[in-house]
């Protein structure tokens, strides 16, 4: 028999519970084990008065811990108090099963280190893709690869604004808040549209991916919130969309982390992901590009990727366990490979600024007719050898002319 303890019952958690309850014949009958839910964690425990599984819910952890339990699943989010549960979960030899990117982001290391002490395990499958099996593609069906970079589209809020604003032509604001209104955004959506979210799951996967301890706080995030319908306008013009792109990659002994907007091919594989749904991009030196794509987030698809660590545990699949305790990776923030970008330029001197960065780049079209700038703004696509060319004309640009904005948004051309 597998005794499980759930630590939350809210979206999530009440899906895993359904999940456990509904599977138990298919594990008595392929691995002769039961499952029985043991205990459920709550913050209120008189919202839950009229639940059938009243007997089971508790407001004490002490009581959970004292249970006959083999497997913690916590579906409580944030760091506390899901850490101080989880440690002291592991601390007691039992398993723990978790969709929590900001516990694992900040303490993943620890709480593994706790785990292989106790010869016990702590799986995070759901943290990063929701229901897309992305780690354990890479620690078991990749480990023949050395992964040379990852892709993705990690928070689905931000990409159904984006879709919104693109398919649709809505504005920020309002596919925000049609964002909000079907449960895709929280009322206060800032980890999300500020990039923080993407840029956690973006270290938990690359450190996954290139054995280096990737530290989420050292990933240059850029939200959407600073983009608008006229992003998409000169987007397509060149036949692309934006998307807020999570990329990392290789770079020597380096590695390159960033989360921001990015234009892509609406053709591409990434440019056809849409709405609330996420997709990694993973390539390999043997493999090749590898795309796994599917819903992020949401009550069945993340407590299909919990459930399916559960099973993992009970059948002791321990082959290939999942590693934290890796070397700092020495990270780098600016894009070195030669690429285009566009560039807006708000300033009292349009004149000047378009000598300017015809001046920088050999390879500069500012953009007229029906997908020019209008009124003080100058916009143009460049080519720039790396980032840092960008950055210095900008700086040039700052201390020769009076700007009244700026920005700049990469084309991922291959």
């Amino acid at each position: 028999m597998a005794n499980i303890a759930m630590l939350g019952y809210g979206t999530v958690g009440s899906g895993v519970v359904e999940l456990v309850c509904s599977n138990k014949d298919k594990f008595v009958k392929g691995m002769n084990v039961g499952l029985k839910l043991s205990k459920i964690l709550v913050r209120d425990i008189e919202k839950y008065s009229g639940s059938k599984y009243r007997a089971k819910i508790t407001d004490n952890f002490d009581e959970v811990m004292k249970a006959d339990v083999d497997i913690v699943v916590e579906a409580m989010g944030g760091v506390y108090p899901s850490y101080d549960y989880v440690k002291r979960a592991l601390e007691s030899k039992k398993h723990v099963v978790t969709a929590n990117k900001d516990l694992i982001a900040e303490h993943g290391a620890k709480l593994l280190d706790i785990a292989n002490s106790n010869g016990v395990e702590l799986r995070f499958e759901a943290s990063v893709g929701g229901g897309i099996p992305i780690l354990k593609s890479i620690s078991d069906c990749l480990v023949g690869n050395n992964i040379r970079s990852v892709k993705a589209i990690l928070n689905g809020t931000t990409n159904f604004i984006l879709s919104k604003m693109n398919d649709e032509g809505m504005q920020y604001e309002d596919a925000l808040k049609a964002a909000q209104e079907l449960g895709f955004a929280e009322a206060d959506p800032s980890s999300d549209v500020l990039g923080l979210d993407a840029a956690r799951k973006l270290s938990i996967l690359s450190t996954m991916a290139f054995q280096k301890k990737v530290d989420w706080k050292e990933i240059n995030a850029i939200g959407i919130n600073d983009i608008d319908s006229d992003d998409f306008r000169y987007a397509k013009g060149r036949g692309c969309s934006i998307k807020l792109l999570a990329i990392s990659k290789m770079a020597d002994e380096s590695i390159y982390a960033s989360v921001a907007p990015v234009m892509v091919r609406a053709d591409s594989q990434l440019g056809g992901i849409h709405n609330e749904y996420n997709a990694v991009l993973v390539e390999g030196d043997a493999v090749g590009d590898v795309m796994f794509s599917g819903k992020g987030a949401g009550m069945m698809p993340t407590a299909s990727a919990m459930f399916g660590d559960i099973a993992d545990i009970i059948q002791n699949r321990k082959e290939n366990p999942m590693m934290f305790d890796y070397e700092p990776a020495d990270m780098q923030n600016l894009w070195e490979k030669e690429s285009r970008w566009l560039l807006r330029v708000r300033s009292g001197s349009r004149i000047e600024v378009m000598k300017k960065l015809g001046d920088a780049f050999s390879n500069c079209s500012i953009l007229a007719g029906e997908f020019g700038a209008e009124g003080d703004e100058v916009a143009a696509f460049v080519k720039a050898k790396d980032e840092s060319q960008i950055d210095r004309c900008m700086d040039d640009l700052k201390g020769s002319i009076e700007l009244k904005g700026f920005k700049k948004i990469m084309v991922l051309e291959d």
